[in-house]
């Protein structure tokens, strides 16, 4: 396949998390009984009338100022023309010749691959553009003896479709982005990135063109993928499809696909329809949407601190690398977790605190399958371990233990490091009298490895070391420990 170049771009439906529809009063709270949540207008009943969401256009202009994009002036809302059971009024109000939010530009970052040979690199994908339109309802094919319902739930939910320009060139670049993008609009607050519910959706435009060639090649848009996982497997059958088509002679033809991923294939949909299908033309209901640059001002003033910023920030506020930086501000629950800690241990622990969350906390959310914010152990529990080391109260080591007595139990008082310390007599041995004690029965005990050690074998002072630790059940200060071995030693 190496004569062969993937050429990828992305539509992505992210459904802005407005309490109401984007022409409707309706609410858009999923997983209500099919069609309690469907008005007048979402049911397209005679004489009603659209009235647009403002909360639902705040939310693209945040994403156009977040991209660096123009924020229309002037858009426009269009009847997208199409019979489809769940579309009631037989078209779709959206946005086609003038969008909300024009142009701008997303910045990934893609891991190394070592199977594949590559390294990590960074990479602008540059959008087309953003624009507002409403959501269709739902087939329901389960349950109905061999017919289908109509759930009109979604219908008229809010929607932001971006669209990038086909700026990718791997399934690796593809999800980068869609997860760079999942990442910007939860950060934002325009959408909560479930997955599962349908919040957040790609379709995937695959083709591909020998190495070396301008032209594009014809594309398959593969369509409501939901998954990360999904959205790989998705392009690299659909890259194997195209390409072992072509070598055997065939020719790939412009249409809608289907990803099934318990074959992990790619299934024709329906032949591609061009834009003229669809008879665009604009609504007669709805005025265009005029934002005046007073009004951008005043979202622009509200907006967050974006996740390029703060990783600025970090690097320089908290002394970490950028690498923790960009960690530490995968997800805006992260990022304030981090800064909750600091605040209360100081900015001389910040590389303490980034550590232990990239370390232990992350690898216990991971294993129980937790978001930050369900942590069972707060930043102030957790800064008051990482006090605990530093002021020598307990090692590191002991400090893992007290983490993770925190975690199971799902401690609810801030003090709880403290509680669990003095309950289980975790508290370090600094006592420089009990140590030589210590020490001394070690040596005496072992001294095979202190006749390498003075022999020059550095591995005999490790394993004194162990000894001494082992002797008091690694409550020692590893450190001081050290310097009295040395000094007895060396007498």
């Amino acid at each position: 396949m190496s004569q062969w170049e993937v050429v990828i771009g992305l539509e992505t439906h992210a459904q802005l998390s407005t309490d109401s529809k984007i022409f409707s009063g309706a609410s858009t709270r999923f997983g209500a009984e099919p069609n309690t949540q469907a008005c007048a207008v979402d049911l397209a009943l005679p004489g009603v009338l659209p009235v647009l969401n403002r909360g639902a256009v705040e939310r693209a202009i945040r994403l156009g100022l977040a991209i660096g994009a123009t924020v229309a002036p002037r858009s426009i809302f269009a009847r997208k023309n199409y019979f489809y059971p769940d579309l009631p009024k037989g078209y779709q109000i959206s946005q086609y010749e003038i969008p909300v939010v024009q142009g701008g530009s997303v910045t990934i970052q893609v891991p190394a691959n070592e199977k594949a040979g590559t390294q990590a690199y960074e990479k602008t994908i540059h959008l087309t553009r953003a624009h507002l339109e409403e959501d269709a309802g739902k087939s329901l094919h389960e349950d109905f003896a061999g017919m289908s319902g109509i759930d009109l739930n979604r219908a008229g939910t809010p929607l932001l479709e971006i669209v990038t320009e086909p700026d990718m060139r791997s399934a690796a670049e593809a999800v980068a982005y869609a997860k760079a993008l999942h990442a910007l609009v939860v950060w934002l607050g325009i959408c909560d990135g479930n997955m599962q519910e349908g919040s957040f959706r790609c379709d995937a435009n695959v083709s591909v063109r020998p190495v070396g060639q301008k032209e594009f090649g014809t594309r398959a848009e593969i369509k409501n993928l939901n998954s990360f996982r999904f959205l790989e497997e998705a392009i690299q059958y659909e890259m194997r499809r195209q390409i072992e088509l072509i070598e055997d002679g065939g020719t790939v033809v412009q249409e809608t696909r289907l990803y099934d991923p318990d074959k992990r294939e790619t299934r024709s949909m329906r032949s591609k329809e061009d834009a003229h299908d669809y008879r665009y033309f604009p609504d007669p209901d709805l005025m265009p949407l005029v934002i005046d640059a007073g009004w951008i001002e005043r979202v622009q003033g509200e907006m967050p601190e974006l996740p390029a910023a703060m990783q600025q920030r970090f690097v320089a506020q908290y002394g970490v690398t950028a690498y923790d930086a960009s960690v530490l501000t995968s997800s805006k629950a992260m990022a304030g977790y981090f800064e909750a800690v600091v605040a209360k241990t100081g900015p001389a622990q910040a590389k303490m605190a980034a550590n232990w969350l990239m370390g232990e906390v992350s690898s216990q959310l991971n294993r129980d399958g937790l978001d930050i914010e369900q942590s069972p152990v707060s930043a102030a529990q957790l800064a008051l371990v990482l006090q605990r080391i530093a002021d020598g109260t307990i090692s590191n080591k002991i400090a893992k233990e007290v983490f993770l007595a925190m975690w199971d139990e799902k401690a609810t008082d801030d003090g709880a490091a403290d509680r669990i310390i003095e309950a289980k007599g975790l508290k370090q041995i600094s006592d420089t009298g009990e140590l030589e004690a210590i020490i001394d029965e070690v040596l005496t005990a072992n001294p095979k490895s202190v006749d390498e050690y003075r022999a020059g074998k550095e591995k005999a002072f490790n394993a004194l070391i162990g000894q001494a630790m082992k002797a008091t059940k690694g409550k020692a200060n590893p450190q001081q420990v050290g310097e009295l071995l040395k000094k007895k030693l060396s007498s």
